[in-house]
């Protein structure tokens, strides 16, 4: 059973993100503040869920939350900064963005920058610990899915409907006999070094 906060008496956030690993498609973060009787028995890290599973939730996790939000953080960003810190900004955008700010905020992994002055911790597979972060986990996969399969339809050779970006060897294929797109991470290694493109 997945605890509901670390903080029962403060107004807590859990944020996770989805996306890091992708070679294409922007880093995905969401924050999500539940409320102190909330309970679902699925609710669980979004990764150990089937992709139906995660889009029932998802309306569920949006109605009873006290406040929620998703940010993306694009390609160009996340070349530029790098996608320890898009990711990091994706949660921060997440929670600015949220109609009540939280007094905390638990994180999903071990890596985090202070959001302003509020208090935080980050919790090590967080999304199978913490309700808040299992929600946030879900609303941030859904919404970057959601995001890919409208990608998909502008490029439809890489198969971003199936693979979501991810390097799969048919995404792979893909890159090798077309080339990157616009939407590619270009500070990403797209193939194995002895199949290197020109970018």
């Amino acid at each position: 059973m997945l605890a509901l906060k670390i903080n029962p008496g403060l107004i807590e956030c859990g944020t996770d993100e989805a996306g890091r690993g992708c070679l294409a498609g922007p880093v995905t973060a969401a924050a999500v503040i539940l409320p102190d009787d909330f309970s679902h028995p699925w609710l669980t890290d979004s990764k150990q869920l089937s992709e139906k599973k995660r889009e029932e939730l998802r309306p569920v996790i949006e109605q009873a939350a006290v406040a929620y939000a998703v940010a993306h953080v694009m390609m160009e960003e996340i070349d530029q900064v790098n996608i320890l810190n898009a990711s990091i900004l994706a949660m921060h955008r997440a929670i600015e963005q949220l109609k009540i700010q939280p007094e905390f905020i638990a994180i999903d992994g071990n890596k985090f920058k202070p959001y302003k002055k509020t208090a935080y911790e980050c919790v090590v597979k967080g999304d199978s610990k913490y309700l808040h972060i299992a929600a946030a986990s879900i609303l941030a996969k859904t919404y970057r899915d959601e995001y890919l399969h409208k990608l998909h339809a502008e490029f439809p050779a890489y198969n971003w409907k199936r693979n979501k970006g991810y390097p799969t060897l048919e995404h792979r294929d893909a890159i090798k006999k077309y080339g990157p797109t616009p939407y590619h991470r270009k500070s990403f290694r797209l193939l194995p070094e002895q199949l290197r493109l020109d970018l």
